[in-house]
């Protein structure tokens, strides 16, 4: 699977699982990858299958490899996540 370019555009935009759950929101896109502002609910489980271990940080690395899909209103993860 090719991955998803990444740009300015997407910033703001609601980052979701592959079936639908809110991740968080694209606080910026730079280098191309998305820094996520993730939600509060979001699970532990979820965070250490993402990558995102250090909980001190505000905002999460997103690379264009687990972007299934990008529309106009959110980013889609891919399902392997």
């Amino acid at each position: 699977m090719s991955s998803t370019e990444l740009t300015d555009s997407d910033e703001g935009k609601t980052v979701v699982s592959s079936d639908g759950g809110s991740i968080g929101v694209v606080s910026e896109v730079r280098g191309g990858r998305a820094y996520v502002d993730p939600d509060p609910n979001v699970t532990d489980k979820l965070m250490s299958t993402m990558g995102w271990s250090d909980a001190d940080e505000e905002d999460f690395a997103l690379n264009a490899s687990q972007v299934d899909e990008v529309t106009d209103d959110e980013v889609r993860l891919t399902s392997d996540l």
